[in-house]
């Protein structure tokens, strides 16, 4: 069933919702650390989209795994590393700081696009591009003396993955086979598991912790990303950007009321310069698609 504009944007808002508890929640873990936060998140992502998948697209959809071909299986990869690096990003350095990072990452698709795939880039967005990387460099710069740049640095990883899995699918649309994200999906999950497994041992995670954990496997992580691909069918491209924002709001308002995570005034100010550059840049290129397709009135 194809979802209505309407319920489709209102479905994204509470899709951000979820993906803005990941902050929160891992700051209330006990003894869980490190790769075993991210292993046991992957797990029960990988075992509850093991039961979603059949039930939404039947069970041909696990065949696909088995025969979707190198471009699959890149993509899957990508989603590892994504699913691996903002976990590791949130153990190293405030939620803050890894949500800010993230929300550069439909610029850097952009450039990707640009450099891999040969798509002009408008002025606009090479502007945005500078802008939102010059909040990242204040940030980045800001977090020197106070030991937390390696987790900007590993957040940062995340749009990079992000823009490699969205010039894999292009490239692989280019040449007639097209990627089925929800298998891919999977694949990533199961990937960041079993990557992430040898170094997380000995598992230290309370009863309290893995039921933090199976949440953001289950609530923050599988049952949204899932959502967010039906979305997408309804949505184009610059509204799924703009919508996506609201996780870095939600993100920090919610690590801050729920754990007592006060963002510093460096990301404050960095994330308005990334967040202003994206907001700026979707808006301005849908009003040129609606100018462009607005009928011509005698």
């Amino acid at each position: 069933m194809r979802l209505t504009h309407g319920l489709a944007v209102w479905l994204m808002v509470g899709v951000t919702l979820m993906w803005a508890t990941a902050g929160v929640v891992t700051r209330h873990l006990e003894h869980a650390r490190s790769f075993e936060v991210t292993f046991w998140r992957s797990a029960f992502m990988a075992l509850a989209l093991l039961v979603i998948l059949p039930l939404w697209r039947g069970r041909a959809v696990l065949s696909t795994v088995r025969h979707g071909g190198r471009a699959l299986w890149a993509s899957g990869l990508c989603w590892s590393i994504m699913f691996t690096a903002f976990m590791m990003a949130l153990t190293l350095t405030s939620t803050a700081d890894v949500l800010v990072t993230m929300a550069v990452g439909p610029l850097l698709t952009a450039l990707a696009a640009r450099l891999f795939i040969g798509h002009r880039l408008p002025e606009r967005t090479w502007w945005a591009i500078a802008v939102a990387g010059l909040g990242i460099a204040w940030m980045y710069g800001s977090q020197m003396g106070a030991g937390q740049w390696l987790g900007t640095l590993v957040a940062l990883c995340v749009p990079v993955a992000a823009a490699a899995n969205w010039t894999v699918v292009q490239h692989a649309h280019a040449q007639g086979h097209d990627v089925d994200l929800v298998p891919a999906v999977l694949i990533g999950a199961l990937i960041s598991a079993l990557v992430t497994l040898p170094l997380a041992w000995p598992l230290r995670a309370s009863l309290h912790d893995l039921g933090l954990l199976a949440f953001l496997g289950l609530f923050q992580l599988a049952i949204p990303c899932v959502l967010s691909l039906a979305c997408a069918r309804a949505l184009t491209a610059p509204e799924m950007a703009l919508l996506g924002l609201l996780e870095v709001i939600f993100g920090i308002a919610l690590a801050w009321i729920g754990a007592g995570e006060e963002p510093a005034a460096s990301v404050l100010f960095g994330g308005l310069l990334v967040i202003g550059a994206l907001v700026a840049n979707e808006l301005l290129g849908l009003r040129e698609r609606q100018a462009r397709w607005r009928p011509l009135r005698p």
